[in-house]
Formats: structure tokens, sequence, C-alpha cells
């Protein structure tokens, strides 16, 4: 089969999954070569089968609100491969979810966990479930009401979800206590638990730092660090705040931060005292960008434009670029820009920000680009270390779980150099990653048989 035939393929059946389609036709670009090195892979269909979910449980999640007033949203588990480890990935409770988003959050998870090394298949789950404007009770009750049915397909050596837009450490408590009562058992049967009840130390900071250390680890290979240049990173969540942290910690100048209504830019660069305000802000206030700028001298608010063909935060003059606030919020104008104007970085720190046409455009214009399932693994890394913890009924210090994480991100770079370079790509991390995921998947499937 030709490359196209393999995307016919699937397109003709998830032909309404716009997302999922998007994430299959990116990987397909890299592996295609591998699929036509290895015979036994294309005689198996390791690539159809690849692209299935092993199961896709879809169920409906009903709970009362404040008023009495019932209420009905969708859950959803995508339970996507399990080749190489129980499936591991995280919940989802925003408007937006679908299967078609789940899918694709699903199928990234897989190749970005075989890069970890450790022994995690890939699923994602979640509901169209909206926090915001919700109080506290209404929230308990939602999480109750979802890990009701969740309960019974998820277990710590079967499926081990964790935290993702929408679910924070409140969510996880409540879904742990949730699975607790139901079980009466107390598993690590979810990561991202609080410090004290099977969590781990440096879970919370894990994609974050670990972003900083991939990119770190990128810069040397040209004989460069982070210290002193200038960072452009968006999004104001879990994954920007520790982003930004790394970043001012290795001394770099990370200058903007962004909610869905616009961004700020800081030229001064973002103190770590700015940044505390910022955490308290979104975490605790569940404030708006916007009062950052309000806040402090010199720095300045720029509203964005949804329908615009291109977001302004990315035209500004900038070393090194961490997305980390959603899918394709970089788009092929966008990346002109940021070639334009000098970008020498970009590693993505949410899920498939870039779009396809992007990725092109920063690949073409020399960018050291690193995609999502590569640079963000930190996170989904550290989770499996805390499911390793809850195994040996150990905790591990700080520094322990620190230096485990920069080993791991180390070792991900190594191996998506030692791919790319196989393959004719040397320097190439987006191809290296999808290959090195990609194997380590289809082995295990091949070893395994037709199952």
């Amino acid at each position: 089969m030709t490359q196209l035939d393999y995307l016919n393929y699937v397109t003709s059946r998830n032909s309404n999954e716009p997302e999922f389609l998007q994430a299959v036709d990116e990987v397909l670009q890299s592996i295609y070569p591998a699929l036509e090195r290895n015979a036994e892979f294309r005689r198996l269909k390791i690539f159809e089968r690849i692209t299935e979910p092993e199961r896709l449980i879809t169920f409906r999640v009903t709970w009362l609100d404040d008023k009495g007033e019932t209420q009905v949203n969708r859950g959803y588990r995508v339970q996507m491969n399990s080749a190489i480890g129980p499936y591991k990935g995280g919940l989802r409770f925003h408007p937006t979810v679908t299967p078609s988003v789940l899918k694709f959050l699903a199928f990234e998870q897989t190749f970005k966990n075989a890069l970890t090394g450790i022994p995690m298949g890939g699923g994602k789950g979640g509901s169209d479930f909206d926090p915001k404007g919700k109080s506290e009770n209404e929230i308990m009750k939602f999480c109750q009401a979802f890990m009701g049915e969740l309960a019974r397909h998820i277990d710590n050596r079967t499926d081990v979800p964790a935290g993702d837009i929408g679910v924070g450490g409140r969510e996880i408590g409540y879904l742990y206590g949730a699975y607790k009562k139901i079980k009466n058992e107390f598993t690590g049967v979810l990561t991202g638990k609080g410090i004290g009840w099977g969590g781990s130390l440096i879970r919370t900071e894990a994609t974050g730092y670990g972003i900083i250390y991939f990119a770190e680890n990128m810069l040397r290979t040209k004989g460069l660090a982070l210290k002193g240049k200038i960072c452009l990173v968006s999004g104001s969540g879990n994954v920007a705040q520790y982003t930004l942290e790394k970043i001012i910690q290795l001394g770099g100048r990370a200058v903007t931060a962004s909610d869905s209504s616009g961004y700020i830019y800081d030229e001064a660069g973002i103190s770590q005292e700015r940044l505390e305000f910022l955490k308290d802000l979104k975490n605790n206030k569940r404030g708006r960008i916007k009062e950052y700028a309000d806040k402090f001298k010199g720095v300045t608010y720029h509203a964005i434009d949804a329908k615009a063909d291109s977001n302004p935060l990315w035209n500004i003059p900038a070393d090194c670029v961490f997305p980390c606030a959603t899918q394709n919020e970089i788009n092929k104008k966008d990346a002109s820009n940021l070639v334009k104007n000098g970008v020498k970085l970009l590693a993505e720190g949410a899920n498939m920000p870039t779009t396809i046409e992007g990725i092109n455009v920063l690949l073409e214009g020399g960018v050291m680009y690193a995609p999502g399932k590569a640079s963000n693994a930190g996170g989904v890394a550290t989770s499996g270390l805390e499911m390793t913890q809850n195994y040996m009924g150990q905790n591990w210090t700080r520094e322990e779980v620190d230096e485990k994480l920069k080993a791991i991100m180390k070792g991900i770079h190594e191996t998506c150099l030692a791919a790319a370079k196989e393959y004719g790509h040397e320097g190439n991390y987006m191809v290296g990653a999808n290959i090195a995921g990609f194997l380590k998947v289809a082995k295990a499937m091949q070893a395994q048989g037709v199952i």
C-alpha cells in the first residue's frame, strides 16, 4: 500500500473525525519508510490495527446540580493500545470533548508513552462537562457520578487515568475518593494524586519542567543554552506555569503568557515573583490573564481574535517558543512569522499545537522543532514514576524524581535523534519521535500475535 492508500483507509473509517485524522496523517508521514522496510508489519496490518482503538467506551453521566436539577453529560474512555503496558492517559473535562479529540489524544499518547521507556500503553478519556462556572459541590457531584461509570473499566494494572484540561488536583481527589469507595481498596489507579495519599513529588511540575529539559538538550547539540534566550510561552495553566518557572530558573527571559481571551507581553521578563501572582490568579482566583497586565507596570495586554488568520503572540521576536495552550494554535502564517523573526527552537507543550502546514514551514526554515509526543512527555513519564512508587509502596524525594525526569527527557532526546539518523533524517525530531515510538509499539504487537 502507498502512503495515500493507508491514509485513505483510515479516512474511510473515521471520515467525521478531523482531529484524529490530522494526528494520523502527521505520524504516517514519518513512519511510512518503516512500514516499507518491514514486510512483517505490512502482513500483520500493524498500521491498520494501531489506528483502531482496542476499546472505545461511551457512557451517560447523570448528576444533580445545586438547584436540584438533573444534568446529563457524556463520558468517554478510549483505550487505544496496551501492547507495552496498561492504558495510560489523562481525563479531559471540556465542552469540546468528542470521540475524535480523544482518539487523537490517545493515538499520540501511545507513542509518547513508548518514548519514555516506562511500560505504559496509550489511552485518553473525559467528558463534555465544563467545570467553569460550577460550584465546588457540583464539581464533586459530577466527578463522583463520572467515576461511578468509569470505575468498572479501569484498574491499576489495566488502565491508569490522570488529569488533563479541566481535571486538576481537585478533580483527581474527588475521582479518586469515589473510586476508593466503589472498589473498597487503596490502589494507584489514578496519577496526579496529592502528596500524602499516593502522589509523587514533581508530578505537578513535570510536564513544564520536562519541556525545558528537552529544549536544553536540543540547544546543546548546537553549542547553545537557554540562558539569556528570549522565550515565548502560550497558555497560563499548569504546563505553561512550570515551563515559565524552569525558564526563569535556567536564566531565560520569558515575555508572554496567555489565556483564551488574549495574551500579556512583559518585555522585562516574567520574574518568579510575578509568576507566583500568575499561579494564584489562575489556580485559586480563576481570574483572567488581563489582570496580570493591570497589576504590573510595563506589561501590555492584547486581546486575541479567534477568527483572525494569525496570532500576534507568535509575531514577537524571540529565540525559543513553547506553545502550551491547545491544539492547532500555530498555523502556517504563525510559523512563517516565527521563521521571519529568527526563532531558533520550538518545543511543544500542548498536544499537537502546530498544524502540519506550520510544522513544514518551521522545518524548511531551519527551526529546531520538537513534537509534543517527545517534548511534553515529562508529565506522563512522572505519572509512570508515580505508578512505580505506588506499586512499591515507596515515596521518592523531590531530588530523586527530578533526576529521573531529567534522565528520561535526555533519553527521549537521544532516542529521537538516533531514529531520525537511521532513517535518513538526521536532526529531525518529528521523524525520530514518530518512528521510535511506532517501532517500539509495533514490535510488541508483532511479538504478541494477531489479537
